[in-house]
């Protein structure tokens, strides 16, 4: 055996599997949470359908409980006028009511809302499975109140949600009423139980599926709309949107300014090369008026051969430098048509209105392009 050379400190290598083991527990741990507790909602529409799914839920749930209310003192059977039933029904009749009481929209957007839905679920779950022991077991129908339970739960479960869900309920029914000895009664209501599930995660499944895809359908509509189709930078709608944040901002003191560009000897590209240079000629400019601010700005086209651009300002980086950067950058790629910029300069201020920051901006623009283009001309307010 090799003993180690003196002054050696390196840490004795770890058995094979030692380091691998800790992570794959935290992947599995991690894989779990996630197919546990996927987010709900992610915007208003979305919080405000599972409000009313947790209002309908308090609803049903008042109902199934003054149903075993009525059933124990109706009917003939070992759970008659069992004061244990009686509780845990009144139990529920009081207490789910107070799940209005949470700030629900809130919760829906984080793990909270999985967690109330488990939480309302097992709680459930725990009652109607006293509830069965005590009628007789496997005999009472009041086992048939699972099967509305998880029915109902597995809407806002994911596919893994569904399957840990009714695997507690299936063993939770196992281990309470049936054990030590198992009927055929409770061997069958545990295989509808289980199929259930397995029924209602698929159902979970395909609810996601198309929930994902109208999403992203969604959210391709948005970026179209808000995007123009030649350069494939943000449109006039975008911009005017960020620059009606920018002008909140500025309240808060995050100064920023606009700077409108206007192409000057544009249209001889479009007579003398065809509308196709032109075209690329403006998807370049897009392109050079992006590379020419930080990408935590904005650069859009308005329409026809006018730019816009919105972008941070500080101390050290004024309007007027961020203009003549933007000139510059047009000028290097329009040099080979002869095209240049005007620009336009007004510094966003605290209480603007956008039609009239932006009018600022286009009357320096103007002032540019009046002068000759090729300039900078900055407007105060």
């Amino acid at each position: 055996m090799t003993e180690p050379l003196a002054g050696d400190r390196r840490a004795p290598r770890a058995p094979a599997g030692a380091a691998v083991r800790p992570g794959w527990v935290r992947r599995s741990a991690t894989a779990l949470r996630a197919g546990l507790y996927r987010p709900l909602a992610e915007d208003d529409a979305r919080a405000a359908y599972w409000v009313r799914h947790v209002r309908y839920g308090v609803v049903l749930t008042e109902v199934a409980a003054w149903t075993v209310v009525g059933y124990t003192v109706v009917t003939h059977t070992p759970g008659r006028h069992h004061t244990v039933i009686l509780a845990l029904a009144g139990l529920a009749i009081v207490a789910v009511p107070a799940l209005l009481l949470l700030p629900l929209a809130a919760m829906m957007r984080d793990s909270r809302g999985p967690t109330l839905f488990y939480a309302w679920n097992v709680a459930t779950a725990v009652l109607v499975i006293v509830g069965t022991r005590l009628d007789g077991g496997s005999t009472s129908p009041l086992d048939g109140l699972l099967f509305l339970t998880l029915t109902y739960m597995a809407v806002a479960y994911s596919p893994c949600g569904v399957v840990a869900m009714g695997t507690v309920m299936t063993g939770s029914y196992l281990l309470l009423v049936e054990l030590p000895g198992v009927s055929t009664s409770g061997l069958f209501f545990l295989a509808i139980l289980a199929s259930l599930t397995m029924i209602c995660a698929m159902a979970s499944a395909n609810s996601w599926a198309a929930y994902d895809r109208q999403v992203e359908l969604i959210r391709a509509q948005e970026i179209l709309a808000a995007t123009d189709p030649l350069t494939g930078i943000p449109n006039r709608r975008a911009f005017t949107e960020r620059l009606t944040a920018a002008v909140a901002d500025a309240a808060w003191g995050h100064p920023s300014v606009v700077c409108l560009v206007d192409l000057d000897g544009f249209k001889a590209v479009n007579d003398a090369d065809g509308h196709a240079a032109g075209d690329a000629l403006l998807t370049a400019v897009g392109a050079a008026l992006g590379a020419a601010v930080r990408e935590t700005d904005t650069v859009a086209r308005l329409g026809g051969d006018e730019f816009a651009v919105l972008a941070d300002v500080s101390a050290g980086f004024r309007g007027e430098a961020v203009a003549e950067r933007l000139r510059a950058a047009v000028a290097r790629v329009g040099a080979s048509h002869g095209v240049t910029a005007s620009v336009g300069v007004a510094e966003v201020e605290p209480g603007d209105v956008v039609e009239d920051l932006m009018h600022r901006a286009d009357a320096a623009m103007y002032r540019s392009k009046s002068s000759g283009g090729d300039r900078v001309t900055a407007l105060s307010s």
